[in-house]
């Protein structure tokens, strides 16, 4: 049963949707709070970083750190009538999106994203913050750990499938245009993600307050082209303090449809996990250079009071992009293959 909230204006923004005039598929959204009590739900990736800070010993200590690294980066960016670094406190919901293929009750976890929501103490106002921010998906873990794997097994040289990402572009725009989109969030999303490791990126002359310095890489990541068939647009800023850019994906007018608010709750959030699942980048001593490739054998860089094991990460989203194979594409190949085909990409 498609989950009804009351509906909100959307904002008029550049979102490029299926090109189909109906939703093909139905979605279903469910809110949990983020925070110190968490528990990830049965559905969750456990590859998602939200997820893997709520699990084992460390579990509660791990959460209360993050938030309190969260609330702390907000406060010093948003410093302005904030003279004690108090202001402010953020409060993060994960959503999780479910899809519905047939139209049979019968649905599967299709994306995980985060909704900001930021709380004035001194006003004691609420301020709604961005969706997106972190992104998890099991298809896009079918596609980087199983298809891709697969398409290069006994290859000499590295390549890419010509349709890859099609499928999983197709699915998120969708959600985007429906209905259940629409009544949730006001605003298109906006996902901030680590810069790639196996590229170059030279600082420019452009500058904004709060997200930073902007910088552009030598050419486009696997990565930006994967988001690019979801409809986002990719720019690359080092807010001010920050060691190493951030890749902003968004749709729009990055620097135009979000108050600085609303930049700086996004900002907090991410920069927060990055600094504890990529420390050599974003938690290295040295501040990027105005030629930066980041470099993730770096040793010169401080670890956060927070236990992270990246290895089990890795191996995980193998495992969970088996899981979407078997209980997504393989089920659903025929109905997906022939909406696809409907579609440009």
């Amino acid at each position: 049963m498609l989950r009804r909230m009351k509906t909100k204006e959307i904002v008029s923004q550049r979102i490029v949707v299926s090109p189909e005039s109906e939703q093909a598929f139905s979605y279903s959204i469910k809110r949990i709070r983020f925070d110190e009590n968490y528990k990830p739900a049965d559905s969750t990736r456990v590859t998602t970083n939200f997820a893997n800070l709520a699990r084992g010993e460390s579990r509660q200590e791990n959460l209360r750190n993050a938030l309190r690294m969260v609330d702390s980066r907000f406060n010093a960016l948003a410093c302005w009538d904030n003279p004690k670094g108090d202001r402010y406190s953020l409060e993060l919901d994960i959503i999780s999106v479910d899809v519905d293929i047939e139209g049979k009750g019968e649905t599967f976890p299709s994306i995980e994203i985060l909704k900001t929501k930021v709380h004035d103490h001194k006003n004691n106002q609420d301020i709604d913050g961005i969706v997106g921010n972190n992104f998890s998906s099991y298809v896009r873990d079918y596609d980087f750990s199983i298809r891709l794997r697969e398409h290069n097994e006994g290859a000499k040289q590295f390549s890419v499938p010509d349709d890859f990402g099609d499928l999983h572009g197709k699915l998120f725009r969708d959600f985007l245009g429906s209905s259940t989109y629409k009544e949730n969030f006001s605003k298109a999303p906006v996902i901030c993600l680590s810069v790639s490791d196996n590229k170059v990126y030279q600082r420019t002359e452009n500058q904004h307050p709060v997200l930073g310095v902007e910088y552009q890489p030598n050419e486009p990541s696997l990565t930006e082209q994967y988001f690019k068939k979801m409809g986002f647009a990719v720019r690359y800023f080092m807010p001010p303090n920050s060691v190493a850019p951030l890749a902003f994906y968004y749709f729009g007018d990055l620097l135009s449809d979000y108050s600085n608010l609303e930049l700086i709750a996004t900002i907090s959030t991410m920069e927060t996990f990055q600094k504890i699942y990529r420390p050599e980048i974003y938690n290295a001593n040295a501040v990027a250079g105005n030629i930066y490739q980041p470099n993730l054998k770096n040793g010169d860089h401080s670890l956060t009071q927070i236990v992270y094991d990246r290895e089990e990460r890795s191996q995980l989203a193998v495992r969970q992009g088996a899981f979407a194979e078997e209980n997504f594409i393989k089920p659903y190949q025929s109905i997906l293959q022939q909406w696809s085909q409907r579609c440009a990409v």
